[in-house]
């Protein structure tokens, strides 16, 4: 996720191209069908399971990002930007209702999700928007990181 949003902030600024953006979406399509299907049995139970259905409402949503990118529509690529910026709040929440340590961390991944996208779809600037963007990527970073050093 980390770099996922780096390079959509990076799109917004300037410094990414379309065709780079469309490359991380084939990929990232790619890998999470991949990384689910590797997974799939471990994925299975505990709050795993919660996120084993993020990451395959997911893979429809980032094949709207490839599409979008495609076929320049600009309503496939908003269902790629908001699909990722709100999707992973659910994970969130599932994960902060199963665990005890760390809970507030899932909490504030959550919250950043949607407060993240509202600057985005309401932004009058383009420092805004990086903000939203921003706010959404160390939202679901600070999530995926405590899950990895805490489990």
């Amino acid at each position: 996720m980390p770099a996922a949003w780096t390079v959509a902030g990076g799109a917004v600024a300037g410094v990414v191209s379309a065709q780079a953006l469309f490359i991380m979406h084939a990929v990232m399509s790619l890998l999470l069908v991949a990384f689910v299907l590797a997974g799939w049995r471990e994925m299975s139970t505990g709050v795993l399971a919660g996120w084993r259905a993020v990451i395959l409402a997911g893979v429809p949503i980032t094949l709207a990002g490839v599409a979008g990118l495609t076929l320049t529509t600009d309503a496939l690529l908003a269902v790629a930007l908001y699909g990722w910026a709100l999707l992973p709040a659910a994970g969130f929440i599932y994960t902060a209702d199963r665990v005890e340590a760390g809970r507030w961390i899932y909490l504030a991944g959550a919250a950043c999700c949607p407060l993240g996208a509202f600057l985005v779809a309401l932004a009058p600037s383009r420092s805004l928007v990086l903000a939203g963007i921003g706010l959404i990527g160390v939202g679901q970073t600070a999530g995926i990181l405590d899950a990895t050093l805490r489990y």
